[in-house]
């Protein structure tokens, strides 16, 4: 049986000089007299007052959508049913870990963003919706040592799921919590509308929850001096695919090469990065100069998603990742349009041809055109980050694309068909008993 005595992830964790953690800032699992001592669980006086200064704040989602929270905590508040909160978990994303690292680590900091964000919209019915063993264990002992003063009358479940990419979509968790599978609905209506039993839910990313407590103890001022105008605070961005893996927390505004140097890594040594996870697909070297901010990456064709960036070296292959990714899509999708079924599998065998050398102009011609034609249709974001991997890396990578189709490549004979690219392993320091 997993337990929460030492269920912390084996990752190297560390804040931007300048910037003082908020999410991060402790290597250890943070117990509920730690957080307390910190200034954690402070009372909440008037909840439209947070409201309007997390409003202010201009807090947004970190699961990868980035949408404003106040807006839509007061879009949930605003139904005609007693609305459901559910604090999404559910990190089914490969090249990302920062959630499991909150629930693991720093538990009773969502907890108290879980507690907040309940009082917000008026929710008494909570749920934690987790895959991950250890983080549920994490979860379900910061429960119990919870100050009992702090929940009042809310109800709170841990949740647990089997881990897919598609879990965590915001439809899935609903039709699994009402006993379903966990797969996406067709939408609308969208849970803020009907959730949870048909009432209005708000299904909001753990890191964006975590972000609560913290605009609670520094106000909307404070929490704005670090990041942009667009993208104010910090996020957690999990880093893969250099000497320093790791996950760091980094003011938004700041770019890849300014992170890449504080590491000690080569930014003359990237020739690109996988983008937001999975779903924004694969960018050029100027990923590297780009400010690490949502409007900046929407401008640029890409986003910032979930804020995980692999780096693909001077010596990788963009095309060998592009095509492992649609590999992964065309086996993880959820099988249940045949849209995104038939579609990521048929990209899938044209990038598989691409990265071997046996592709023709013809599949590059259908490769664009499903990367167009295909873009909207599926009832979950599964089929939007696959044509996303193809346009992009058709749009940003001409000349690798043209080498393949001429049949060389000095970076893919160590290429790994089929392989989880940059996949994260979220095993713990130590076994669980």
């Amino acid at each position: 049986m997993t337990t929460a005595t030492d269920i912390t992830l084996g990752i190297t964790t560390a804040a931007y000089p300048g910037a003082e953690p908020r999410m991060l800032g402790t290597d250890v699992r943070e117990d509920v007299e730690a957080y307390l001592a910190r200034g954690g669980y402070a009372p909440l006086r008037d909840p439209e007052a947070l409201l309007a200064e997390v409003e202010r704040a201009g807090l947004r989602g970190r699961g990868g959508a980035a949408f404003p929270f106040a807006r839509k905590a007061r879009a949930v508040r605003a139904g005609e049913a007693a609305p459901v909160l559910v604090a999404n978990g559910e990190e089914g994303e490969p090249a990302s870990v920062k959630d499991r690292w909150l629930m693991r680590t720093r538990p009773h900091l969502v907890l108290d963003g879980v507690r907040l964000a309940a009082a917000l919209v008026g929710a008494q019915d909570v749920y934690l919706y987790v895959s991950d063993p250890a983080s549920a264990a994490s979860l379900a002992d910061a429960l119990s040592a919870f100050p009992a003063e702090g929940w009042n009358e809310i109800s709170i479940r841990v949740h647990r799921v089997e881990p897919s990419y598609v879990a965590g979509e915001e439809t899935a968790a609903v039709r699994s919590i009402e006993g379903g599978p966990a797969l996406p609905q067709d939408k609308p209506p969208r849970p803020f509308e009907a959730g949870v039993g048909g009432r209005p839910t708000l299904v909001s990313n753990v890191e964006t929850l975590a972000n609560l407590p913290v605009v609670h103890r520094l106000g909307a001022d404070a929490y704005r001096a670090l990041g942009t105008e667009d993208s104010p605070g910090t996020f957690l961005m999990t880093l893969s695919g250099t000497a320093h893996d790791g996950l760091y927390e980094v003011p938004f505004g700041v770019t890849l090469a300014d992170v890449l140097r504080w590491l000690g890594d080569d930014p003359a040594r990237v020739s690109g990065a996988l983008v937001g996870g999975y779903f924004a697909g694969v960018m050029n070297d100027r990923v590297l100069d780009l400010p690490l901010a949502y409007g900046a990456f929407a401008e640029a064709g890409s986003g910032l998603g979930c804020g995980a960036l692999a780096v693909v070296g001077d010596d990788g292959c963009p095309v060998a990742v592009a095509a492992a990714v649609m590999d992964y899509f065309a086996r993880e999708n959820a099988g249940q349009c045949g849209s995104c079924f038939n579609g990521t599998a048929a990209m899938a065998g044209a990038l598989d041809a691409l990265r071997d050398h046996t592709a023709e102009e013809a599949d590059l011609d259908r490769l664009r055109r499903w990367a167009t034609d295909l873009r909207g249709r599926g009832a979950c974001g599964t089929l939007d980050g696959a044509t996303n991997v193809a346009a992009s890396l058709l749009r940003e990578f001409p000349a690798r694309v043209a080498d393949h189709l001429a049949g060389r490549c000095d970076a893919c004979p160590d290429a790994t068909p089929g392989k989880v690219p940059f996949a994260v392993a979220t095993e713990p320091k130590e076994d669980l008993p």
